[in-house]
């Protein structure tokens, strides 16, 4: 089955995001984090299961954000602690800056190497772009424990879902104004070596 590129972003964005929403839609309905916690393992297998057997393949977020639902959901429900869980978006969130940064540092851009061409940027605005997001997420996974810690796990359930999401698109529209600059001097560098060829 070939899918058309509006199709396959629209199973990309069902694939990243029904485990999360399957999860805070459960408890909102029970209050109960092992029932939640059931419903955030299933539908993030069934997910991977199908962009799999639609696409051939997973794409490396997806696989990151479904793989530790399933290890951390099910850490969850064998030792019945929400703890587990609640900290499954601080251990991706660490993980995902620290790797920018440490690509960035011995000049790699991870970002790049995962948007590829629908992107073009200078070095420079790539090296910015994985910095910038690079804290983003470091300070995302401290936000996570400080809203788990002090505050109740109703508002911490709400901040999981739509509040990260809502954080995340504020974020990458704030970087548009520096996206579009670095863009413009990328074209700029293209032309002078066209006509120098």
């Amino acid at each position: 089955m070939t899918l058309t590129p509006q199709q396959k972003t629209i199973l990309r964005m069902v694939i990243d995001y029904s485990g999360a929403a399957a999860f805070v839609i459960a408890y909102i309905f029970t209050h109960d984090f092992q029932k939640a916690t059931w419903w955030l393992v299933g539908l993030s297998a069934l997910a991977l299961a199908t962009g799999f057997a639609l696409e051939r393949r997973v794409a490396p977020l997806p696989l990151i954000y479904g793989g530790a639902a399933l290890v951390f959901g099910a850490l969850t429900l064998k030792f019945h602690d929400p703890i587990f869980i609640a900290m499954k978006t601080t251990v991706i969130d660490l993980l995902l800056g620290t790797a920018l940064l440490v690509g960035r540092a011995v000049g790699k851009s991870p970002i790049k190497m995962l948007v590829g061409d629908s992107l073009k940027l200078s070095d420079d605005g790539w090296s910015k772009l994985t910095f910038r997001f690079g804290l983003f997420f470091l300070a995302l996974s401290v936000l996570n424990v400080i809203v788990w810690f002090s505050l109740p796990h109703d508002v911490w359930v709400l901040f999981r879902m739509p509040g990260l999401l809502i954080l995340s698109f504020l974020f990458s529209f704030t970087q548009i104004p520096m996206m579009m600059k670095e863009a413009k001097a990328f074209e700029a560098a293209a032309v002078v070596v066209d006509s120098q060829q």
